[in-house]
């Protein structure tokens, strides 16, 4: 990008900052070419963003009129009311939204005919710059916006386009899917520690264990069950490990998850 973007934030969050923090980063904005707009009383992210050095404000107008890309990112059930309150300067703006379960179609007629939307589902990874994004293009999005809208999310980890018609499966499986990982790294360290391991020392073999394999089905290209194979010797310990998480249904539970999760979305989003 040849300028500094001025960016914009509807609700300021916890990850509305990572998504601040890593633009900052990547050198794509600066602290104070970003204004983000809060409820008066939400005094502790009111001051992480001034921290940054963005201006605040408790009225979203101002968001809107002083910036290029304005990020939605207050809860899904303020959505409409925030929107209707800017959509008087929202011509020409290129809104991205992190709402979950809050369709482009109902972004789009909140917002005037002449704005244009994506819709991103990030993850809370992004927290820590290794977030897995997607993002869906709204009918007036143009191929920049999109390129765009990919530079700013692959700042604080991964991003890739997707049809809207997945984002229910994608919230329930990366969307939800670190909490199933936190749940897996508490439990490898509650048997580490049941076999003698201090509980500190656990957590950290246990979250750098997933963290490395993650990495290494990402950079290798092979199959997830090739790399089991590796590890897996005749008659030894994994194979032992392995064949009780099989009788134990491990598979199928964390599939299951998934699919329950998927439904839950269906479910709240209306999209049978």
């Amino acid at each position: 990008m040849s300028k500094l973007l001025k960016i914009g934030f509807l609700g300021g969050g916890k990850m509305a900052q990572a998504m601040a923090k890593g633009f900052i980063s990547a050198g794509l904005t600066k602290g104070d070419n970003m204004v983000a707009s809060f409820h008066p009383s939400d005094q502790p992210n009111i001051e992480a963003f001034k921290s940054f050095g963005a201006k605040t404000f408790v009225e979203n107008l101002p968001v809107v009129k002083q910036s290029e890309v304005v990020f939605i990112s207050v809860k899904p059930s303020t959505v409409p009311s925030v929107l209707g309150n800017v959509q008087p300067a929202s011509d020409g703006k290129l809104f991205i939204s992190i709402a979950m379960g809050v369709t482009l179609a109902e972004l789009e007629k909140s917002l005037s005919t002449k704005a244009r939307v994506v819709r991103v589902m990030p993850n809370i990874p992004a927290l820590a710059r290794s977030g897995a994004s997607v993002y869906v293009r709204g009918k007036g999005a143009t191929t920049e916006d999109c390129t765009l809208t990919q530079a700013l999310f692959e700042a604080i980890g991964t991003c890739e386009e997707v049809p809207e018609n997945l984002i229910d499966p994608i919230t329930a499986l990366s969307g939800s899917g670190p909490a199933y990982v936190f749940v897996l790294i508490e439990a490898l360290a509650d048997g580490a520690v049941r076999m003698g391991l201090p509980r500190d020392l656990a957590y950290r073999l246990a979250s750098q264990t997933v963290l490395g394999s993650g990495k290494l089905v990402r950079e290798s290209g092979r199959h997830p069950g090739q790399l089991k194979d590796d590890v897996t010797s005749p008659a030894g310990s994994t194979a032992a490990g392995l064949a009780f998480l099989e009788q134990n249904a491990f598979r199928h539970a964390v599939a299951g998850a998934v699919e329950a999760a998927t439904l839950r979305c269906r479910e709240v989003s209306g999209n049978k």
